[in-house]
Formats: structure tokens, sequence, C-alpha cells
């Protein structure tokens, strides 16, 4: 079968530009909101990887609802969802304009059709150097090609439709690692799928149900070794974030509790998107804004946004982390620096 995820040479991802069918007009809703920010040093150890004072810059407002960050190194530009307004947008670091990148992005249909939340979610890009991305509307991962058509990579698991990808990750052999909660789903009981689970698709179009132990698995992400998977979940009932040792087959062993979010719910949000640094720290978005969280499970400190928080990503050199957080766009300089960029 063709590989869906062919590795080929990093020039690739030059080549790839984003023309006229997928780039429209500037952002309509732009505006400057005041929302109060800060960095929470819990830990010394946070000394290492953010000030206190460093200024958490608001770099676009006015959206619905911001997901899926994901950061182009040769376009130097942030791609970001929203996903009620069923769009991906742009923000261009040269110009510092942000433009509406791809609408629709998830579900064509009639607005306020078929799904609740009819736009994309998680977003990441190909070792192909082509955006792969978590469709609620049409329940499904696509990849996205130069023209702007879309791909279906797996929209079903023995038969049945997922429920509404979520979120994603990819490790260096080429696969995926996927969340499947319901949040896009405008009514759940014509759900085909009875759990919400985490799963595995290989380069060859293989998936794998990895767990079905969650009631809403959200965010995910991998440990630089690529020997740990970590779940967010986003259940008010239990806000927890796990880890899970990875097999060599890609399967998954016992799961662990890394960090338990329910103390800290009384601020504004729920374990939800995450990133990881190169020394394994979690920077994972739940209760208060961004979790900072030591690969031993402690946490370090917050960078408090004051607003519901999604997601977060590392970009421009890796020390830039770029935050969604309710309607908002918003970066910080960071010690510490991504997965993926040059040490």
């Amino acid at each position: 079968m063709k590989k869906y995820f062919a590795l080929l040479a990093p020039v690739l991802f030059a080549v790839l530009t984003f023309t006229s069918p997928l780039v429209a007009q500037d952002h309509a809703a732009e505006k400057t909101e005041s929302v109060k920010r800060s960095i929470e040093k819990l830990d010394d150890a946070l000394d290492a990887l953010i000030d206190t004072d460093a200024e958490i810059e608001q770099l676009s407002s006015g959206h619905k609802w911001t997901e899926g960050p994901v950061w182009n190194k040769q376009q130097k530009m942030l791609l970001f969802c929203d996903i009620p307004n069923n769009e991906i947008n742009r923000w261009d670091a040269e110009s510092r304009k942000v433009s509406i990148f791809m609408k629709p992005s998830g579900y064509e249909g009639p607005a306020g059709g078929k799904s609740k939340e009819s736009g994309t979610n998680g977003l990441i890009y190909g070792s192909d150097g082509r955006l792969i991305a978590c469709d609620h509307g049409n329940r499904r991962l696509y990849r996205l090609y130069e023209d702007g058509s879309k791909a279906t990579l797996i929209d079903r698991f023995e038969g049945k439709r997922f429920n509404s990808p979520n979120d994603l990750v990819m490790d260096k052999a080429g696969n995926l690692y996927f969340t499947d909660p319901p949040y896009g789903m405008l009514d759940e009981s014509v759900r085909e799928i009875e759990w919400h689970g985490v799963y595995r698709l290989t380069p060859y179009g293989v998936v794998t149900l990895l767990t079905k132990e969650f009631s809403r698995p959200n965010g995910i992400g991998l440990s630089p070794d690529q020997k740990t998977l970590y779940v967010a979940q986003s259940d008010k009932k239990a806000p927890i974030y796990k880890s899970f040792p990875l097999n060599d087959d890609g399967t998954i062993g016992e799961g662990k509790l890394l960090f338990d979010a329910a103390p800290l719910t009384k601020d504004p949000g729920m374990p939800d998107g995450m990133a990881i640094d190169q020394k394994g720290n979690l920077w994972a978005t739940g209760p208060g804004g961004v979790l900072i969280i030591s690969p031993e499970g402690k946490l370090l400190g917050r960078i408090l946004m004051n607003k519901p928080t999604a997601n977060c990503t590392f970009g421009d050199d890796g020390s830039t982390l770029y935050i969604t957080s309710s309607g908002f766009v918003c970066r910080v300089k960071t010690k510490a620096k991504g997965l993926g960029f040059d040490e």
C-alpha cells in the first residue's frame, strides 16, 4: 500500500507553499483586547525554563475559540484553528498580520449542520511537509495538498466512524497517535464507537486502538526519546494527565497518573493540548493557562492566561511558546527549546 507519510528530505518543506486557493483576506475580527496575564513560579526549577517577568504578547484576538497551533519553520508563520468559525488562520511573523488560510477547514455543508464543532482541531506537519488535520466536522484525519484538496487518512476503526478526532502527534517513524473524544458531535446518540479512544495510525494505514480507558481524551504528546506517550483528559470529574510506556511494537504499557489538576480547577480551563520541550517537560494547557510539568510529574509553574486555554506549540527558533487561549493567540519567550528544533 502506498505510504501516507514518506520520509522526505527537509528541503521539501521549503518547496511547499500554500498560495491563492488557501490564503484569503485579512481576518475581519482583528482587534485588541486587554487581558491580565502573568507567570506563576511554583518551583525553583522553573528558572531554567522561563523568566517570571517574560512578556506574554497578544498577537491576535476576536476569534471564537482558537486551537491547534502549529509552526511552519520555512514560511515563518503560525497556523491555528478557529473551530466554531470552521477556519484555519495564518499569523505571519514578518507582517504580524492574521489572514484566513482555509475556510471551510472542516465540514463543508450548511452552517451548523452535522457537527457541533464543524472546524478542525489539532494540526501537525507530516514528514513530507504537508499539513495533517484533525477534522471535527467530518470525523476524520486528513492531509492537505498545495491546491487545497484534502485526502482522508483515516475516518473509521473496524468499519465504524470515529467520534471527532481531536489532537495528534507524530513519531520519527511517521506513526500518528491521536485522541477521539466526542466534542465535535452535534448529537452523541449517533456515535458508532461506544468509547473515546486513543489510536495509532501507521504510515501504511494500519490503525490500532491503544486504550479506551479515558472518558474525555484530549491533548497528546511524546517524550523526547519517544518511549513515553502523554495523554490529557478534559473531564471535570477527572482532569488529569497520564503517561504510558511505548512498546517496540507500537502498543502501550500500563499507564500511570502523571499529574492531577483537580486542585487547580477553581481557575478557568481543563487539561487540553500540550507541547514538549527538549528536556522532556510538558507545557500542558489546563486550569489557569499553561501548566509546566516536569517529566516526573511535578508542577513547576504556570503561564496564567486568565481565560480557558486550549493548546500551545513552540515556534520561531524553538524558544517561543505560541498559545491559543479562548479567542486569543499569544506568545512568550522561553529558555526551554521545543522538540524538533536544533539544540
